[in-house]
């Protein structure tokens, strides 16, 4: 496929690869059911892509099996009856595919959907000579493949090396295999023109989704100390700011932006200044707080841009921090978030180097 974003997360209309599967299985399942697997380095951009679902994501392993086996594992307990695997790189899933392969089970160890090819087939010897196939027999496998849950779970325990796919495995128990009928939708998504065919494939547009815009805005004055927190990151400085909590004018602002967009006041009205139990607080927890709220609502973080307004302390060396350290919090990736800083000219309130003030925008999505 090429390029920097993994084709499970890049967009497809209107959503990511991943979320038009995921969608479909929550309409289905309950999200406690359902588990992604996803590249250790890759669990923070799922997070983000997957905020408010309430679903289970683990890291995989260096093969397709290794990762089966780490997503089986986390719903081991207590151990279900049957299980779906799906690949998230086809994204046409639809309920009723779904509903066939449950069915199936009933009177088999494991099922497919899979469809017959059309194409002549040749096969092509190591001296450069063609030999046709016969076609009648030969099946194109999709997924998800659906299994008795203890099955599965065993043969994947026992593999001693990467299967072309799970089903191979159960295949060499002498398991009753059924196959379902395919869709051409759920094809998968292997070079860069399968973007535009998937696109068809998969009918009407979806629904824009519901975005919402927020601003905040705060100002700490400075106080005796020696350093500042910034977007949750210490600096050193002549002075602290003052404030209730850790006085992170950043991250308050930010946390004011969310709580905005979502309708859902400010953070005074959710953590207020007279409220002793807040006194000295990590501003981490107002910004998990109002992700929180607004994930309940149906809303995740698709971006925030943060700008901090002072003569000092210099923003610049801390600035990547400061970046990490927000996308964490938000659980997004870290290039959907900026830092910014500027001055006033030496105007006001920031130009005497009386305080440091930041303003924030974010915008989130369904």
């Amino acid at each position: 496929m090429g390029g920097s974003m993994p084709k499970q997360f890049r967009l497809l209309r209107t959503k990511p690869v991943l979320r038009w599967s995921v969608d479909v299985l929550l309409e289905r399942f309950d999200s406690r059911d359902i588990v992604v697997v996803v590249a250790a380095s890759e669990m923070q951009l799922a997070e983000g892509l997957l905020a408010g679902c309430g679903l289970t994501i683990v890291a995989g392993g260096t093969t397709r099996t290794e990762s089966v086996r780490n997503g089986l594992a986390a719903l081991a307990d207590p151990p279900p009856l049957k299980v779906l695997v799906h690949d998230a790189a086809r994204p046409g899933l639809s309920v009723g595919v779904v509903d066939e392969l449950i069915a199936a089970l009933e009177n088999a160890d494991a099922a497919a959907p899979a469809m017959t090819t059309t194409d002549a087939l040749k096969q092509l010897g190591p001296d450069g000579s063609l030999t046709t196939l016969t076609r009648e027999s030969l099946y194109r496998v999709q997924t998800p493949q659906a299994f008795r849950f203890d099955l599965i779970k065993a043969a994947i325990d026992r593999a001693g090396e990467a299967a072309v796919d799970d089903l191979a495995l159960v295949e060499q128990s002498g398991a009753r295999v059924v196959l379902t009928p395919g869709r051409p939708e759920l094809m998968k998504i292997t070079h860069e023109e399968d973007f535009a065919v998937v696109e068809k494939l998969i009918g009407s547009p979806a629904p824009s989704p519901a975005l919402r815009v927020g601003t905040g805005f705060d100002v700490h004055r400075f106080e005796a100390g020696n350093g500042v927190v910034l977007c949750g990151v210490k600096v050193s400085h002549s002075h602290a700011l003052q404030g209730h909590s850790d006085a992170d004018v950043g991250w308050h602002a930010l946390t004011d932006a969310i709580l905005g967009a979502a309708a859902l006041g400010d953070i005074g009205d959710h953590f207020p200044p007279s409220d002793p139990q807040w006194r000295g607080a990590a501003s981490l927890t107002f910004l998990k707080y109002a992700v929180m709220l607004a994930a309940e609502r149906g809303y995740r973080v698709v971006n925030a841009d943060i700008t901090l307004l002072c003569e000092k302390p210099k923003i610049a060396p801390h600035r990547e921090a400061m970046r990490a350290a927000t996308a964490e919090a938000l659980g997004i990736a870290v290039d959907a978030v900026s830092v910014k800083a500027t001055t006033t000219e030496r105007l006001g309130f920031v130009g005497r180097e009386e305080g440091i003030a930041a303003q924030a925008a974010v915008l989130l999505s369904q």
